[in-house]
This record gives structure tokens, sequence and C-alpha cells, in this order.
């Protein structure tokens, strides 16, 4: 990182507070999608008759390219969700909005940080493909660890855009339905992205076969499910303090989470027009955050959320069974997975 800051410092000031934001970016997190790549990576190898196809530094490079890739998408998706903040700090457009404020710049400096953090999504998209190369370069495998980063690539992006567009387009489908649109939208934008590719990105590096791939892939998507879900819930009960966001922040998004999609199925219809008429209002103060909290948890939506995500959770113990991977991996895949769904941030 060190090298594209003063690369960026070399085509002066401006240019360098862009990468010294990109480089903010990257602070924090759990870094659950680098560990998972690892530990899948080990998987595979503690297996394997062979001496290992990546060295530790190759396979360390492609984890950390997958992290500068999620800061990227984190960069954005906080554009898209007008978010002010992430892990406890501004978020990148927010961030780039108080440069312009500082330096006392021309004109307006909301729209200078929108425009910005656009500009530093890709930047680090960028930063993300350079790492992945560098790491990739001289390694056997570096043909099917792409096309499995390419997949995840493409899945997250369209599964963003599935969820801005769920926003709007849920009044053109039957209340039914809503549930399971929910699912694809996190299907998509989070549990392929979030475990399931990064395993099998680790597992391709180090020489898997279809049926570890396979075995790691279902594992690794019902795991993403349930982390999905868990993350739905805290976005609507979660502790700022603990979470880094307001609390009720996905309620004020108008996120049509699977929360939202078995709280509106359960209410009359009158009942729902007001829930709809409150999700994504920017405005929604503390007291009409916790009536809409009390109605996802009276109309049994919680519940429903928690046993899915149990659900999602045993499918997943099911799946590594027999599976021809290292039992001290798949010890810490368990409890990465653990981690990953009974959290509170």
């Amino acid at each position: 990182m060190s090298e594209q800051i003063s690369y960026a410092s070399g085509l002066g000031t401006e240019a360098e507070k862009m990468a010294l934001a990109g480089a903010s970016s990257l602070r924090g997190g759990k870094r659950l999608r680098a560990r998972f790549l690892l530990t899948a990576r080990r998987a595979v190898d503690e297996v394997s008759p062979a001496e290992p196809v990546a060295s530790d530094a190759a396979a360390i490079g492609v984890a950390a390219a997958l992290e500068v890739f999620q800061a990227a998408a984190l960069v954005h998706d906080d554009l898209i969700d007008n978010s002010d903040t992430r892990r406890g700090q501004p978020a990148a457009h927010r961030a780039l909005q108080a440069v312009h404020e500082a330096a006392d710049w021309a004109g307006d400096a909301e729209a200078f940080g929108r425009s910005g953090a656009v500009l530093l999504g890709d930047l680090l998209v960028a930063w993300s493909d350079d790492l992945l190369e560098e790491s990739l370069d001289g390694v056997p495998t570096a043909g099917p660890t792409r096309r499995h980063y390419a997949q995840m690539r493409r899945d997250v992006t369209i599964g963003q855009f599935l969820d801005v567009a769920e926003e709007s387009a849920y009044v053109a489908h039957a209340d039914d339905s809503h549930a399971d649109r929910a699912l694809r939208v996190a299907s998509y934008k989070s549990a392929r992205y979030s475990i399931q590719k990064p395993l099998q990105i680790g597992a391709a590096l180090a020489g898997a076969d279809d049926a570890q791939i396979e075995a790691l892939g279902r594992f690794g998507h019902d795991i993403g499910m349930a982390f999905q879900l868990r993350d739905d819930v805290l976005g609507v009960f979660g502790d700022s303090a603990v979470t880094g966001k307001p609390s009720g922040d996905d309620l004020r998004e108008g996120k049509r989470t699977v929360l939202v999609a078995y709280a509106r199925h359960a209410l009359p219809a009158d009942r729902r027009a007001d829930l709809d008429g409150m999700l994504g209002d920017r405005g929604l103060d503390a007291v009409r955050i916790q009536a809409l909290q009390q109605t996802i948890v009276e109309t049994g939506a919680l519940a429903r959320t928690e046993e899915l995500i149990a659900q999602y959770e045993r499918q997943a113990e099911n799946a590594l069974d027999g599976a021809r991977l290292g039992d001290g991996a798949v010890a810490e895949l368990r409890a990465l997975a653990r981690a990953a769904t009974q959290r509170t941030s």
C-alpha cells in the first residue's frame, strides 16, 4: 500500500488525499473473507500428498487482494445506501467531503465527496487486481483461481443491483414472493461473495478437485446465507456501539430483507401500508425505529429469521461430512462459521 500512496503523492496533494482515503478504508473489519480463503487452502493442502502448489506468500497475497476488493465494495455500498459511518468512522464519501471542507475548496463539498467515492472505489478495485496478478505470477493454479475470483466479482455486482432494485421493484410482485426475492438478493450480494467464493478461491489455489470445490461451495453458501441473515437482524436490532452503525439503519435505508418480508406478510393490509410508508425514511427517529422493531418482533418475523439462520447452520454442518479435507482445517472452518453467524457486529 505504501507504494501506491507514494505513487499518488508524486501526482500532487489531491491525488495523495485520495490514496490516503483508500488506505483508511482498509482499516478495521473482521477479515472474514481472507480467513475463509486461507483456511480452505489449508484444508486441501492437508490431504494432498504433494508439496503445496502455491506458496504461503502467494496465498496471503490473494487473500489480501480479496480484502482490498471488499474495501472497494464497502465504499460503493455506503455511497448507494447514503450511510454516514463504516466501522465506527466516517464512510469514504463523508471522509472525502471533510477533505474538501477542511481545504476550503470551491463548490459543493457533499457532491465532491460522492464523486470522489465513486472513483475511490474504482481505484481500490484496480489495486485489488494488481495485487491478485502479482500474487498469482508463476503459480500453476492461477487459471482456476482467477475464474473463481471473477465469478465472485460478477455475482456481488449483480447482487448489489438486485438489492437496490428491490427497494423499488417489490411493488410489482406478490407479497408472498418477497421472502424468496430477499433470499435471492442475500445469495448473490452476500453468501456467494462473503464465504462461498472465498472458500473456493482458496481451494482452487491449492489445486482442489471438483468434489472438494463442491463440498466447500455447499458449506460456504449455507453459512453465507446465515451470515447475511444475521447481518439483517443486526441492521435492525444491533447496538450501534458494537456494530459501528446507527441502530435501525437498515430501516432508514429501506432494505427489503427477509425480516421485512416476513413482517409484511403477517400484517393486515392497512398496517402493511404503514410499514411501507416508514421504510426508507431517512428521518426516522428513535421512537419510530422502536415501533418498527416491535412490529417485526410481534409478527414473528424475528423468530422466523432466527430459525432460518439455524436451518442454514444445520445444513452447513452436514455439507463437509465425508469430504476429503483436512480435519484440522475443517474444525477451524466450523469455528469460523460459528463466529460469522453468532455475532453481535
